[in-house]
């Protein structure tokens, strides 16, 4: 098939690359002219593992390439797939402007039937926004007459997993009152499931936006249960490792986002709770459960930073050494990441902060400046510090080199915030252990 992906974003470059490789014709659009140039000279400007051999390949092979010339490729599709930011405004609610800039352009443009594709994390109603954006300016043309339509096709990636995610779908949803165009997004979408046997949902338009939202919050809230009950297990003396344990072996409940930490954080869950949150409010409704894991989330990361900044008799004369400052590991994203609100806490009560992460720096630096000191080593983070805080959970922090972090730290005192290690085990090595819900 023909396909438009307009927004060159991790959305974008994800879909386009993975729809490429099945065989697809696939151009990818962007208004940023450093990106384009970038992609073209085959720099990927995100980090996600597997996608900069996988756009090389295709990129090489004819079936992806990338313009800033949208006109080329809407003209030049058939499936126009909108995967620009819907950033959070300032009530909270998704900003569509972007959006709806879009299929205004996509209006101006197009001249044959098209089939708009809402990619992006959008509110329930955006799908009629966006055909009135598009009716408007070809009514303008003088060319009301033409067929178009808009379907809602949530995304589901999780960063750092995002082409094992598109190339073996759990499910995939299509929103549209047309039996055309589902029966095109099948076809589209069939090889990503023929194997697995994993549904192709048809529904509504308005559920289908309402999927993505429903299931980002659901997982947060079962990422804010267990931190709430590792506040508890802290102060019970019990063990939040087991009480997991006793909880996800009920198939009912399952072990999966049931990890302690110090909050969640990146580019979905937060904005996308608030924003489900501020839809509720607009009907006049209260999602009770859904702001509540919010406030809790919001405890979660000072609760981890008090910790830290508890133990010292005078926080200011104190450097802590930070391993991890993107939201999760295996990618570069540091959007509101527990490790920024953790550092910010830590600031504010003076503390020096040397920090470490494989991929997030340059990113961390953006948002936290020359306010802290960033190692290109993780041991070089702890040489004279006066702590470690664990904060994401990447591979090389699980099995370090315990008895050359106990000689580098001046106070032998471990802060795991992803409960990586054994409590006794670190503690035989001679340190002061805090973890999350530990007892």
């Amino acid at each position: 098939m023909k396909i438009c992906m307009i927004g060159s974003g991790y959305v974008g470059l994800v879909t386009g690359a993975c729809l490429a490789e099945m065989g697809n014709d696939v151009i990818c659009v962007d208004e940023d002219a450093a990106k384009i140039a970038l992609l073209e000279q085959g720099e990927v400007p995100i980090y996600e593992p597997g996608l900069r051999e996988l756009i090389a390949r295709n990129r090489d092979e004819k079936r992806l390439r990338f313009t800033l010339d949208l006109a080329d490729g809407v003209k030049n599709s058939l499936l126009c797939f909108i995967c620009v930011g819907t950033p959070q405004d300032k009530d909270g609610s998704a900003d569509l402007s972007y959006v709806l800039r879009v299929a205004g352009q996509i209006g101006e443009c197009m001249d044959d039937y098209k089939i708009i594709v809402d990619k992006s994390t959008v509110p329930v109603g955006t799908a009629e926004k966006v055909r009135d954006a598009i009716r408007g300016r070809l009514d303008a043309r003088g060319l009301s007459g033409l067929e178009f339509d808009v379907v809602s096709n949530p995304e589901f990636l999780k960063e750092g997993n995002a082409i094992q995610d598109f190339m073996r779908p759990e499910r995939v949803i299509v929103g549209t009152d047309n039996v055309r165009t589902a029966t095109i997004l099948k076809e589209l979408y069939n090889p990503f499931v023929r194997t697995s046997n994993n549904p192709i949902l048809v529904m509504d338009i308005r559920s289908a936006e309402l999927s993505k939202y429903a299931s980002n919050a659901f997982l947060a809230t079962k990422v804010s249960f267990i931190n709430e009950l590792a506040i508890l297990c802290d102060k019970l003396g019990a063990d939040i490792s087991h009480v997991r344990e006793g909880m996800g072996t009920d198939e009912r409940i399952g072990p999966r986002f049931l990890l302690a930490g110090p909050g969640f954080g990146g580019s979905c869950f937060p904005k996308d709770v608030q924003a489900l949150i501020a839809t509720s409010r607009a009907c006049d409704h209260t999602l009770e459960i859904c702001e509540a894991a919010w406030k809790a989330n919001q405890r979660q990361m000072r609760y981890f930073a008090q910790k830290i900044i508890g133990f010292y008799e005078d926080p200011r004369k104190a450097t802590i050494a930070v391993w991890g400052l993107t939201f999760k590991p295996k990618t570069d994203d540091v959007r509101e990441s527990p490790a920024l609100y953790v550092i910010e806490d830590l600031l504010s009560h003076g503390m020096q902060v040397r920090a470490f992460d494989p991929k997030g720096i340059e990113n961390a630096r953006k948002v936290l400046g020359d306010r802290i000191t960033y190692t290109q080593d993780a041991y070089d983070a702890v040489a004279g510090a006066d702590g470690l805080a664990i904060i994401t959970e990447w591979n090389m922090f699980k099995s370090p080199d315990m008895d050359r972090i106990k000689a580098l730290l001046k106070t032998p005192v471990i802060f795991d915030g992803r409960n990586l290690f054994n409590p006794e085990e670190v503690r035989d090595h001679g340190f002061t252990y805090f973890g999350i819900g530990r007892g």
